[in-house]
């Protein structure tokens, strides 16, 4: 595919904040390689956004093993030739439950798709950035409200998202003098699938169930799109965008 849009690359693109941080950039202009577990999700993103195969490519991928990260980004330069942004989304929970009861392999499968997911995706993007003309790119890792602080029973999920905030640090220094910049956006409880219990009760601190507030998934996409336009002299390497105000729900 030639095209002289920019390129971008959305790993977990098949649903919720990928669902609409793809749909955000297709409306931008640019080309799109939508990545994400199964292939039928990431076709459903593409047709909601009504653009062929010259505009998007869906590319199955499991981002916690190296082979299938290095051929989803041999097939984006094969179609695009080249990348402009990676949007690090992907992302993995455990069940609420006690520390003490979760299994090595809970553990491992968070850790695969939130840290080494990311890294992995990074490394190979950083590697086309570098050897691309011109020279230069974009990353932009998903964090988390948890990357400040954790939820009840969650520390898989938060160990990861504290580390997704070293590694965008350790990307930002690194690859600096190669024109790539590298910058974090912390999400909290923007409406998609995943969040929909909240505002009906989820664990507190004080051992409570109780509701919490959720914005329109549309707001994230907004935030991303924004540190995806500025210049490449140019980052936010730590944003966060939050719900703040419980939705009205009426009486029936």
């Amino acid at each position: 595919m030639a095209n002289d849009s920019p390129i971008a690359l959305v790993t977990g693109a098949g649903s919720g904040i990928g669902r609409a941080v793809s749909h955000a950039l297709l409306d931008a202009g640019y080309c799109l390689v939508l990545a994400g577990r199964r292939l039928e999700p990431l076709q459903e993103t593409m047709t909601l956004a009504g653009v062929g195969s010259d505009r998007a490519l869906c590319v199955p991928t499991d981002v916690g093993k190296p082979a299938p990260v290095r051929d989803l980004f041999a097939a984006t330069e094969s179609s695009f030739g080249r990348l402009d942004l990676l949007f690090n989304n992907a992302g993995s929970f455990t069940p609420g439950i006690p520390m003490e009861e979760l299994s090595y392999e809970q553990w491992q499968q968070t850790v695969d798709v939130n840290l080494t997911g990311p890294f992995l995706c990074a490394q190979q993007a950083i590697r086309m950035m570098k050897a691309q003309s011109p020279q230069g790119g974009r990353i932009i890792n998903n964090g988390s409200i948890s990357a400040h602080a954790p939820r009840p029973m969650s520390a898989p999920y938060t160990s990861t998202k504290h580390a997704i905030t070293g590694l965008t640090k350790s990307i930002s220094l690194d690859c600096r003098n190669f024109n790539i910049a590298c910058g974090q956006i912390d999400i909290g409880n923007a409406a998609t699938p995943m969040t929909e219990a909240m505002p009906k009760g989820v664990p507190q601190a004080n051992g409570e169930r109780l509701p919490e507030p959720v914005m329109d998934v549309e707001h994230v996409a907004q935030a991303v799109l924004h540190m995806a336009a500025l210049p490449l002299d140019t980052n936010v390497q730590f944003m966060t965008i939050m719900a703040t105000r419980m939705p009205y729900i009426g009486r029936g």
